[in-house]
């Protein structure tokens, strides 16, 4: 994979394009004032492909270079006025053309009906979501989707890799408008796994309307990949190395292929890599001090392929199959290391744990979609899914613990264990959405039904000379069972020209059971049942108050389940002091966000926003009841959990060649609890954020970026605070063959400062600790786009996406 990516690289290099013509010119309106942030795009005459995108600076003007010879013509747009067009744009080999002064007409349409229809911004701010355009940005090269997340508005990533928004855990991830089948580590791997390079953006929804599921506190994060938007037979390939202290790989190819009658599409991608993980902790717990050293290493690889077939049925009807797939494969090694000592005396060491770990993990999943859709352009949809999906997980561990003297040369005790972990999950849904216009708005509604089937088996064994021997006591088999009844309706209008509103409710009644079957007689408890009923309001209101000036209202209520794999009361454990354990009796979340936004000239946008949460679902860090010496990290649910935060998006152009965009965020967030006997939360945390990317037109087609971001202190989990972290990352971009193929060079986080440092006090446990991975990397990547380019594959969600988000493995 290696020698064929270097090839690939290579014959990408060694091809160049000559283009250096330029146009230039200032819009203005029918008054002659200056039109600042127009759109302007520049078309091909003989096909009408685009060529160049660009918008104006505060003073009107734009500037396109490094362009082709050819006949050409430009579209301008801006909100409130009627699109400009001029033609008949002839340029010559080196020729720098002005066109001088392009005048709008007087806009013959309503301001609240008007939309911009070109280029994208790198953040654009729509009544529903905020989306982080990834194409095109230099410093995405090398990352990966989760180094991404860092950087998109409002979200942060926290010293577990768990993902938030506006200060809201709970946050659900999707890929192209399905929900990811994973949680936890699996989901941080897939993430990681996921190369830049595919993406497209990333919308960022903090407060979905009635007629998405109620799941996710946080609202929900959906990474576009990208499409291809072309007619005809056509196709993509690209790849990217990045090194590090150690490498990643991967390399990636679509296809489509359309005519009246059919559309197939499809991709297949292969990635391969290695990385680290290093957490240090220094814990005081029950008279006693543990210093504790955790080593992680490991290597993957991940195959991931897509099938899709449209079948157009006249102009109105469409059905469609979709399958894809998944088999990652990973082996893990890690040494855990915990020093002994009384706290009276720490220099003093009683002892030495030191626990070998290998794990290998292999995941297979699979998913199969069946969509049937009419639309007949009038405002009449109605979209039905049928889903399946399967998700096999197999680990299988060996970890021996050696306690050691002080001198750690003599073993006083051995204790060596091994486990068995598979787990299967299955997920069927039945999904139906309708939409019409009705009064002079729009009126939807639907239904999902959806069964969640989640079979877990925990093999505990221990190994004596030789032997394993399955221990009954710490094995179990965790079956879960949930079935979702869902309906919703909603309706968006408009009160006035310039006052739109938006309502809806959702009602979702949950059947679950969660059974433990032990493999002793007395150890079984009865299952876990639960059934309730709850609606979930939610409504919006936009009020375009001047021209340049937008300000809207939303509310939600959202409920956020706990995910299969932590409601399993097993232990993971790291070694025989350091374990994680689920949690059965895990209660769902309720959180009520109220948000208020304020956008200014279409494009620098604040938003204040207030969430209250009950039964908050969070992590927490106990020493064990049985074992002094040990400790473990559970799943508990706050009562409460408030939180304000107010966040800042400002693109602007500093100069024709310097464009800046800024987002900064700050939160105040109170966690509260009483678990009796002393385990009392009370903490209180304000945070802020701030991320920048500076993008340079440089001398020889070459275009730079500097981005980067500081986070300041904060608060992970229920109880941990951690220190400020931040980043700075540089690329270089170059594009050659008509703009085909594409070239990014770049460096992340060069002063290897993304690292967490931090510490947590909780029932009579102290600990301060801090982590390290491989995150300073160098990198390349290329991609190159082929075929014809008019062909345009179908987007669509499937039924599947709000179950699969909830799969986890370890």
């Amino acid at each position: 994979m290696k020698s064929l990516i270097t090839l690939l690289s290579l014959a990408f290099c060694v091809a160049g394009f000559s283009q250096n013509a330029s146009i230039k010119g200032q819009l203005q309106d029918a008054d002659g004032q200056a039109i600042a942030f127009a759109n302007v795009v520049l078309y091909n005459t003989v096909d009408s492909n685009l060529v160049k995108v660009e918008t104006t600076d505060e003073s009107g003007i734009f500037k396109m270079v490094g362009l082709p010879a050819g006949k050409f013509y430009i579209e301008a747009t801006y909100v409130g006025l009627n699109p400009f067009t001029q033609a008949d744009i002839n340029l010559t080999e080196n020729q720098d053309l002005d066109l001088g002064v392009l005048k709008f007409k007087p806009a013959s349409i309503e301001l609240a009906e008007a939309t911009v229809t070109a280029s994208r911004a790198m953040v654009e701010i729509k009544p529903d979501r905020t989306v982080f355009n990834v194409e095109g940005t230099i410093n995405s090269v090398g990352s990966d989707g989760l180094s991404l997340l860092r950087k998109a508005p409002g979200v942060t990533v926290d010293n577990n890799d768990n993902v938030n928004v506006l200060g809201r855990s709970g946050v659900l991830v999707y890929v192209d408008g399905k929900r990811l089948p994973l949680t936890g580590t699996d989901l941080s791997n897939y993430l990681q796994n996921l190369t830049a390079e595919q993406i497209d953006r990333i919308d960022i929804i903090t407060n979905p309307g009635a007629k998405y599921e109620a799941e996710g506190n946080a609202g929900i994060i959906d990474i576009r990949l990208k499409r291809d938007k072309r007619f005809g037979a056509n196709g993509s390939l690209s790849s990217t190395y990045s090194q590090g202290r150690y490498h990643r790989a991967n390399i990636n190819g679509t296809g489509n292929y359309r005519n009246k009658l059919v559309n197939v599409f499809g991709n297949l991608g292969y990635a391969d890599g290695a990385g680290f993980n290093r957490m240090v902790f220094d814990s005081y717990q029950n008279g006693l001090r543990l210093d504790e050293i955790n080593n992680h290493n490991n290597d993957w690889d991940n195959l991931y392929y897509q099938l899709g077939t449209d079948f157009f049925i006249g102009k109105q009807h469409t059905i469609g199959f979709l399958v894809g797939g998944n088999r990652n494969t990973r082996h893990n090694t890690s040494l855990n290391r915990i020093a002994i000592s009384p706290q009276s005396d720490i220099n003093n060491i009683d002892s030495i744990l030191v626990a070998t770990n290998t794990a290998d993990n292999s995941n297979m999943q699979g998913t199969y979609n069946l969509n049937y859709r009419y639309d007949n352009a009038k405002g009449r949809v109605l979209n039905v899914d049928l889903d399946y999906g399967s998700f096999n997980n197999d680990s299988e561990r060996y970890q021996p613990n050696l306690y050691y003297d002080p001198t750690e040369t003599t073993v006083l005790t051995e204790i060596i264990n091994s486990f068995e972990t598979p787990s299967d999950i299955s997920i069927s849904t039945f999904k139906l959405d309708y939409e019409d216009k009705l009064w002079g708005g729009t009126l939807g509604a639907g239904t999902k039904l959806s069964q969640v089937i989640s079979d877990n088996t925990f093999l505990f064994y221990d190994v004596m000379n030789g032997g394993e021997t399955r221990n009954d006591r710490k094995s179990n088999i965790f079956k879960y069972d949930e079935r979702v009844y869902a309906g919703y309706i909603n309706y968006a209008g408009s009160i006035s020209k310039t006052l739109q509103y938006s309502a809806g409710i959702r009602a979702e009644k949950t059947d679950a059971t969660g059974d433990l079957q032990a493999f002793l007689p007395e150890l079984q408890e009865p299952p876990v049942i639960l059934d309730y009923l709850s609606w979930f309001p939610s409504a919006g209101l936009t009020w375009q108050a001047k021209p340049m000036h937008t300000l809207s209202l939303n509310y939600g209520r959202r409920i956020n389940r706990p995910d299969y794999n932590v409601l399993n009361p097993f232990n993971f454990q790291i070694s025989q002091l350091s374990f994680e354990k689920g949690n059965p009796f895990l209660r769902p979340e309720i959180v009520n966000n109220i948000e208020l936004g304020y956008t200014l000239k279409y494009r620098y946008n604040f938003k204040l926003s207030f969430s209250k949460t009950e039964d908050q679902i969070t992590r927490l860090i106990a020493p064990d009841s049985e074992d002094s010496r040990a400790g473990f990290i559970t799943w508990e649910n706050l009562a409460e959990q408030n939180l304000v935060s107010l966040n800042i998006s400002a693109p602007t152009q500093i100069t024709e060649w310097w464009s800046l965009y800024v987002n900064a965020g700050a939160s105040y967030i109170d966690n509260q609890a009483d678990y009796g006997n002393g385990a009392v939360v009370d903490v209180q945390a304000f945070t802020y954020s701030f991320y920048q990317q500076s993008s340079f037109t440089l001398p020889w087609k070459l275009k730079g970026e500097i981005s980067g971001y500081y986070s300041g202190p904060g608060i992970w989990g229920g109880v941990f605070r951690y220190e400020s972290n931040w980043s700075l990352d540089l690329g270089l971009q170059r594009k050659f063959l008509n703009d085909k193929l594409n070239v990014r060079i770049g460096v992340s986080d060069l002063f290897y400062e993304t690292g967490w440092d931090g510490e947590s006090e909780f029932n009579g446990l102290k600990s301060f600790g801090s982590g390290r991975w491989d995150s300073r990397r160098g990198s390349i990547s290329l991609s190159y786009n082929f075929g014809n380019e008019n062909v345009k594959s179908r987007k669509r969600k499937t039924g599947l996406e709000d179950e699969k988000n909830r799969v986890g493995g370890e």
